[in-house]
């Protein structure tokens, strides 16, 4: 499930942030999500900004934000502490996934560029493979190759075909590292990408078959909306199935064109929607008050706002 309006945060009070969302195989024991957030936090000029888990799903999203100098050391505290309390062999979920920590992506939020965030994403994914064994592919606008710009092509079928298939497939082999997965935290994917929001839509159903319908008539790589990923997944602890999306470019595709598209496919197939949520945070510019879905939406809160919590941070530096 695996963030940012420059122009709306560029007064920030520092002159330099990056944002960095990884997402941890873990959704069910809060403990473990706390002590990885407690070691990102161990790392001075480190401020976690949100923490978000899916027990369906069994993964969760952590928040931070730092300067270029530090958000690497707090990156690697995570990557460890991950490593260390998360054992993809005893791991089952919704969600697909290759690594304990799964995606570990850097995202320019003030005074830092795309470029700089790429040079962060691979000096990063060398010290994940120098000092903890995981090996790492480099995804998005990190990707050092075109096959693997796409998250999805460097998942492929997930942790344990991957396990096998890196011994022996060439193609498959791991940006840095040997062809071999970490034994409990498997493989990583490091990246740099602008801002993406995660945008999930609830269906009063338990047929997962309707959602993952749903999700392919939507998405773009079977014709639908542009700029949107989407995959459906049952909601076992609800009764409900979900077609969760990634808005990869929320100004091409807005929320509201993505939730509009979800409602008119359920609706022409007779289900209902029961709710929506907002995975991590979104700028201000992204969000539509005045939508069909802002009502709709589950445990929403102001400071899944970004520049509500920078604006914070920077009050408590003054």
């Amino acid at each position: 499930m695996d963030r940012t309006d420059q122009s709306a945060i560029g007064n920030q009070k520092s002159a330099m942030l990056v944002e960095c969302v990884p997402n941890f195989s873990e959704g069910r024991k809060g403990e473990t999500v706390a002590r990885i957030a407690r070691a990102i936090e161990s790392v001075k000029g480190a401020t976690v900004l949100n923490r978000h888990l899916d027990a369906d799903h069994n993964r969760s999203v952590i928040t931070f934000v730092a300067e270029p100098e530090q958000v690497i050391d707090a990156a690697l505290c995570a990557v460890a502490t991950a490593a260390e309390l998360i054992d993809l062999r005893e791991h089952a979920g919704e969600h697909p996934r290759i690594g304990a920590t799964d995606v570990l992506p850097f995202i320019p939020v003030s005074g830092i560029t795309m470029d700089e965030c790429i040079t962060l994403a691979h000096h990063a994914g060398q010290r994940i493979w120098q000092e903890l064994s995981i090996p790492v592919y480099f995804y998005e606008r990190a990707a050092l190759r075109p096959d693997r710009v796409k998250l999805e092509n460097v998942r492929g079928q997930g942790f344990e075909h991957l396990r096998e298939e890196i011994k022996t497939n060439p193609d498959r082999a791991p940006d840095v590292g040997e062809p071999k997965l970490h034994e409990s935290a498997g493989a990583i994917a490091v990246g740099a990408r602008p801002f993406l929001i995660a945008f999930n839509v609830n269906l009063r159903t338990n047929d997962v078959s309707i959602a993952r319908r749903i999700a392919r008539t939507v998405r773009e790589r079977d014709g639908g909306l542009p700029f949107v990923k989407a995959l459906g997944f049952e909601l076992q602890s609800r009764g409900l199935v979900q077609v969760s999306m990634n808005l990869v470019d929320y100004k091409q595709t807005t929320i509201a064109r993505a939730f509009a598209a979800v409602h008119h496919e359920a609706t022409r197939l007779g289900i209902e929607i029961s709710g929506a949520e907002i995975v991590g945070l979104l700028p201000r510019t992204a969000l539509d008050r005045s939508a069909a879905y802002f009502p709709l939406l589950e445990n929403f809160r102001e400071t899944l706002v970004l520049e509500t919590l920078l604006g914070s941070i920077g009050a408590s530096r003054e």
